[in-house]
């Protein structure tokens, strides 16, 4: 529970911050939008330190899925443009990748 939700914040965090970058420079928003934007992807790097991983690597490649779907959320809810079938059907199929990454068992790897 506490990875998904570290997940699901770093997710909208990082989202959000980008999003300061956007506006700033491709909607002419004024240049303080980048302040909350830059606390923003601070947060995002610090939610991921939370995740239950014991290596780096794959709990950012498992995060993946989650900010593929967060992203949908965010272009529905924020920009006002509902996602289409293949972007559902892609952001579950990134999911279950997700899930495979970070939950499968492992196994030491036994190299040639």
């Amino acid at each position: 529970m506490q990875t998904a939700l570290a997940y699901l914040v770093a997710a909208f965090a990082e989202i959000a911050g980008c999003f300061s970058f956007w506006a700033w420079l491709r909607l002419d928003k004024p240049v303080w939008w980048l302040a909350p934007g830059i606390a923003s992807l601070g947060l995002f790097a610090y939610m991921l330190t939370l995740v239950d991983s014991s290596a780096a690597g794959r709990a950012y490649a498992a995060y993946g899925g989650v900010y593929i779907v967060s992203s949908l959320v965010w272009l529905w809810l924020v920009e006002g443009t509902r996602p289409d079938r293949w972007d559902i059907i892609g952001a579950g199929i990134c999911l279950v990748g997700a899930a495979m990454i970070l939950a499968a068992p492992r196994a030491p790897v036994q190299l040639p």
